[in-house]
């Protein structure tokens, strides 16, 4: 039997995931979830594919006050309000549009800091506009076992592939199987989609963002290459479609 072994978001794409208990998924996927994301001197998404260490970086976010705050590596401590949002600001997300507000003050200059280059904070105006394609992704923990298992790394994290969901008691790609099918989470069905197309932010360290395991070369030398979008598949894009809740140890099934 399948079940939810890791629940992982973030409210700011690219810095350190944060493990929940439950989480309640809605049609926009988990609330909060990526609701924050930052863009570079030239207007494009900038994450842990670009700067490893931003994984380092911790942040929070209480969707009643609307307070995001970060946790930099040093110990440095940085809030951000209703009070600092400014001019709106379009984000291409690969293609998609997303709206929302750049947000000033001491959060995106301790970020830019951190970085060493200047960056932009922005928060999407619409809940779920974060993700990169759909709402949510799953892995199970068979699939990055055997992976490791393939290249002498029985230690591989599976935080490595920033997934939603992770799930225990699956065969190796069994979550693949499931693409176009209903799945019950919890209380909750999800609709299983494509394959994700996986990106350089896996190849480093989830802990430290150094890169340690070339996790591109790793997965394109035993399964096939994506042709639309091109790229090297590993774990499955899902959207909700019974909204319901989610917590570990609950069973994850396909629907007849």
């Amino acid at each position: 039997m399948a079940t939810v072994a890791r629940i992982c978001v973030t409210p700011l794409k690219g810095t350190r995931l944060l493990s929940a208990t439950a989480v309640e998924l809605t049609p926009l996927g988990i609330p909060g979830n990526r609701r924050f994301h930052l863009v570079n001197e030239r207007g494009e998404l900038f994450s842990c594919g670009d700067f490893g260490p931003l994984m380092r970086v911790g942040a929070a976010y209480d969707a009643a006050t609307e307070m995001l705050v970060l946790e930099l590596p040093g110990g440095t401590r940085v809030e951000a309000g209703p009070d600092d949002l400014g001019a709106t600001y379009v984000t291409d997300f690969y293609g998609r549009p997303v709206p929302g507000r750049l947000v000033e003050g001491p959060a995106a200059d301790a970020i830019s800091g951190y970085v060493g280059r200047p960056l932009r904070l922005v928060r999407a105006d619409a809940d779920g506009d974060g993700p990169d394609v759909n709402r949510l992704t799953l892995v199970s923990l068979a699939s990055v076992e055997d992976l490791g298992a393939r290249h002498g790394r029985p230690d591989l994290a599976t935080g490595r592939f920033r997934m939603n969901l992770e799930l225990d008691g699956c065969a190796p790609y069994e979550e693949d199987g499931w693409s176009g099918a209903a799945v019950r989470v919890g209380t909750a069905v999800v609709r299983v989609l494509g394959p994700v197309p996986r990106c350089v932010a896996t190849t480093r360290d989830p802990e430290t963002g150094a890169k340690d395991f070339d996790t591109l070369k790793a997965i394109s030398a035993y399964r096939p290459l994506m042709a639309n979008p091109r790229g090297v598949p590993f774990g499955m894009y899902a959207e909700v479609e019974t909204p319901g809740r989610v917590a570990l140890g609950d069973e994850v099934a396909p629907l007849a």
